[in-house]
């Protein structure tokens, strides 16, 4: 389709020789078949969300549980070698009693219950969705990997802000007066995608594959901001001074190191997401105040 949303796309290198673009709708079982005959694999990337409580659910259970369901059917339908299938540490984590000195790695899984009882529904989809994903490829011997990375940073190909830009650019742009006594794990979208290629071709890479470069408070993302970006108001208070520092989980992905992964610093991540953000004019580049 010719949408302009899709222009991003096909400014990729090399896309003009060997990118094609199908309409499919996850929800359509046979706009998902045309779209899979005769490929060697299938990248089912993530789907989107949405802030609002009661269209995440419907959102999140629906395309992600029944998409799931379609993908890896058209997948089996066209016999292809591999489906890499896109999870989240959102699969992972999520559990009441789960101490945060525990170092997660894949066998870890994210309690339904408890993403129920705390309305996490983002999280209890994803869970659902790989869960789903895992169950079906077996029944349908399809070889499926899934890789379940944090909150993606870096540049944005598309000129739109995505979730994970807002996360960084209200601190920025001086939406927010202080910052949440919270944790957070990120990783570079260079890093996120080479990790599904590694996954891909690796004959031997099997199950699934954290991809988090590190994990640290709110309060770490605003200093390392405001070391690189002075010049923009950025929060230095928390909004929750009673409580002790919430701490970083811990995740082992020593897995997709061994297949050659080396991941790229935070503050890099944050520095290029910065750097996107003002040139698609989404953040308006001020002086710096130090000159």
């Amino acid at each position: 389709s010719e949408d302009p949303k899709n222009e991003h796309l096909r400014e990729l290198e090399g896309a003009k020789e060997r990118l094609t673009l199908w309409e499919a709708d996850l929800l359509d079982y046979n706009s998902l078949g045309r779209a899979i005959s005769g490929c060697h694999g299938v990248f089912h990337a993530a789907c989107p969300i949405t802030d609002d409580p009661v269209s995440l659910k419907e959102q999140m259970l629906g395309p992600a549980v029944d998409g799931t369901k379609n993908v890896i059917t058209a997948a089996s339908a066209a016999k292809v070698r591999r489906v890499v299938f896109t999870s989240s540490v959102g699969a992972v984590y999520m559990d009441a009693n789960r101490s945060t000195d525990v170092v997660m790695d894949e066998s870890y899984w994210s309690d339904l219950e408890y993403c129920k009882d705390t309305k996490n529904w983002y999280c209890y989809g994803k869970t659902v969705a790989e869960q789903t994903a895992w169950k079906l490829a077996k029944e349908m011997a399809v070889d499926l990997v899934a890789v379940n990375p944090v909150v993606v940073l870096g540049p944005l190909l598309q000129s739109s802000v995505n979730a994970s830009s807002v996360h960084i650019l209200k601190y920025l742009a001086g939406w927010v007066n202080t910052y949440a006594n919270a944790v957070q794990g990120y990783v570079h979208v260079r890093d996120v995608a080479r990790a599904h290629v590694l996954v891909f071709e690796a004959q031997s890479a099997s199950g699934r594959y954290l991809c988090v470069d590190s994990v640290i408070h709110r309060g770490e993302v605003v200093d390392i901001l405001a070391e690189m970006f002075p010049e923009y108001p950025l929060p230095t208070k928390c909004s929750d001074e009673k409580n002790p520092r919430a701490k970083p989980h811990k995740f082992n992905c020593q897995k997709l190191k061994e297949l050659g992964l080396e991941f790229t610093p935070v503050k890099q991540c944050l520095y290029e997401t910065v750097k996107s953000l003002q040139e698609k004019g989404h953040l308006v580049t001020l002086p710096d105040k130090q000159h």
